[in-house]
C-alpha cells in the first residue's frame, strides 16, 4: 500500500474511533442528566479517561495531516529530482553521440551546433560522460560472473580486510567437558589483513569512421559492446588468473585437492573438490573451467550410467549445464589439463575481494588515429583482488 493511502487509512479509523468516544462521553452526561444527579466516583474517572482518549486523537489526526502535506511536498520534489536525473543522462548520451558524429562528419543535434555541448573537451578529444562509462560498467558485469559475484569496494589508497584465523598453528578456541577446581586453558584466534591497493589498467578500441557514418548501426551499442568486451577479457584473466606482482585471482586459494595423476580428472575428484567448500557457502557456489576441460568431463558418468553434467536452460547467462548440482561457466583464461595447472576452480566467487580504486574513466582520441581513419576510445581503471576467504573458493591441482 502506497505512504499517502496508509495515512488516509489511518486518519480514517482514528475519526471513526473519536466518534464512538464521543457517543460513550455523551451516554455518560445523558444518564446523570436523566437521573438528576451528579457524577458517580466511577463515571467521572470513565469521562476522564475517554476525554483524555479524544485529546490524544485529536493531536494524532493534527499530526497525520501535517505529515501528508510534508510529504506531498517531498514527492514533487522527488519527482523534479528523478526527472532531473533522466534528462541528465540522456543529454549526455545525446551529446556523446554529437561528439563522435561530430568527427566524423556526421549529423550532430542542434543543441551541439549552438555551442551546447554538455561534454568535456580535453587536449586530445572528449572524455566520456558518466553515463555512458556506467553503461560499460554494467556490461562488464553481465559478461564476467566472476566480477559480478565477487565482494567489491571502491576505496581510494589501501583497503585492509580483516580476515580472522588461529593466533597460530597450536592455539584455537576449545571447547570441552571441564571440572571444578581446574583451570581452563585460554586461547584465541586473531585477525590478521588483506590489503587490496590499486593497480592502473587502460584499454583501447578502434572504431572506424566508416561504421559510425553509417546511419543503420546503434553506434552507441557497438561502443559498449567493444569497449565493455575489451575489457572483460583483461578482468576475467586477472580475477581467475591474476598477474605477479599485480591482482591476485581466485586460483590462488589454498583450498586445493591434489591429483596424482597429471592429465585425468575423475567423478570422485570432482566430489572431493565440492566438499572443500563448507556447506554454508554451497548456496551460491559454481563451477568455472576451460572449454577443453568442460569436453572432457562432460563424458564422465555416475556409478548409474547418468552423465554428470546434466542440461538446465533456465541458467542465468545462457550456458544450460548444471554439474553436481551447480552451475557451470566457461573461460578460456582457465588453465588446461596440464601437469601442476589449476584447470577447476569451484566455490562461492565472494570469497574474493575487488577493490576498484578509480571507477572507469573513457576518452575519445581523434587526432591519433585520424590517418587510419578511425576513432580511439581508451579507458582507465584501478583496482586490485585478492583472495579473502580460503573456505568460500577451492581448485584442483594436477599432478607432476
Amino acid at each position: 500500500m502506497k505512504t499517502a493511502e496508509f495515512r488516509a487509512d489511518t486518519i480514517k479509523s482514528l475519526t471513526e474511533k473519536r466518534a464512538g468516544l464521543v457517543a460513550d462521553l455523551q451516554a455518560i452526561l445523558d444518564t446523570s442528566k436523566a437521573e438528576i444527579r451528579a457524577f458517580t466516583e466511577e463515571e467521572d474517572t470513565k469521562f476522564q479517561d475517554i476525554e483524555q482518549q479524544i485529546k490524544d486523537i485529536d493531536s494524532t489526526l493534527a499530526a497525520e495531516k501535517r505529515a501528508i502535506s510534508i510529504l506531498a511536498v517531498q514527492g514533487k520534489a522527488d519527482t523534479v529530482a528523478g526527472v532531473a536525473e533522466t534528462d541528465k543522462s540522456k543529454a549526455e548520451v545525446r551529446a556523446f553521440m554529437d561528439y563522435v558524429n561530430s568527427q566524423c562528419g556526421g549529423r550532430v543535434s542542434p543543441e551541439y551546433r549552438s555551442g551546447e555541448q554538455n561534454i568535456t573537451m580535453s587536449n586530445n578529444g572528449a572524455v566520456v560522460p558518466t553515463t555512458i562509462a556506467q553503461m560499460i560498467i554494467n556490461t562488464v558485469k553481465e559478461m564476467c560472473p566472476i566480477y559480478a559475484k565477487a565482494t567489491m569496494f571502491a576505496v581510494k589508497g589501501t583497503l585492509k580486510v580483516p580476515v580472522w584465523g588461529n593466533a597460530n598453528t597450536t592455539h584455537n578456541i576449545t571447547v570441552g567437558y571441564q571440572s571444578e577446581f581446574t583451570d581452563i586453558t585460554a586461547d584465541a584466534g586473531k585477525f590478521t589483513s588483506v590489503d587490496l591497493t590499486g593497480y592502473l589498467a587502460g584499454a583501447l578500441t578502434l572504431i572506424g569512421k566508416s561504421v559510425i557514418n553509417n546511419s543503420e548501426i546503434d553506434v552507441l551499442g557497438f561502443i559498449v559492446a567493444e569497449m565493455s568486451k575489451q575489457i572483460v577479457l583483461f578482468l576475467e584473466k586477472e580475477l581467475i588468473v591474476g598477474t605477479s606482482g599485480k591482482a591476485t585471482g581466485a586460483l590462488a586459494t589454498t583450498t586445493n585437492v591434489t591429483l596424482t595423476s597429471a592429465t585425468n580428472i575423475t567423478a570422485d575428484d570432482l566430489i572431493t573438490l565440492q566438499s572443500k567448500v563448507v556447506t554454508p557457502y554451497q548456496a551460491n557456489a559454481c563451477w568455472t573451467m576451460s572449454p577443453a576441460t568442460f569436453t572432457a568431463i562432460r563424458k564422465l558418468k555416475d556409478s548409474t550410467g547418468q552423465y554428470l553434467l546434466q542440461t538446465a536452460p533456465n541458467i542465468a547467462g545462457g550456458f544450460p549445464f548444471m554439474l553436481l548440482g551447480k552451475p557451470v561457466y566457461l573461460s578460456d583464461n582457465m588453465p588446461a589439463v596440464e601437469a601442476s595447472a589449476k584447470p577447476i576452480l569451484y566455490g562461492d566467487y565472494s570469497g574474493l575481494a575487488v577493490n576498484m580504486r578509480q571507477q572507469i574513466e573513457m576518452q575519445v582520441l581523434n587526432e591519433k588515429y585520424a590517418t587510419q581513419h578511425a576513432v580511439g576510445l581508451v579507458a582507465w581503471f584501478e583496482f586490485d583482488s585478492k583472495v579473502i576467504d580460503n573456505q568460500k573458493l577451492a581448485t584442483i591441482t594436477m599432478g607432476a
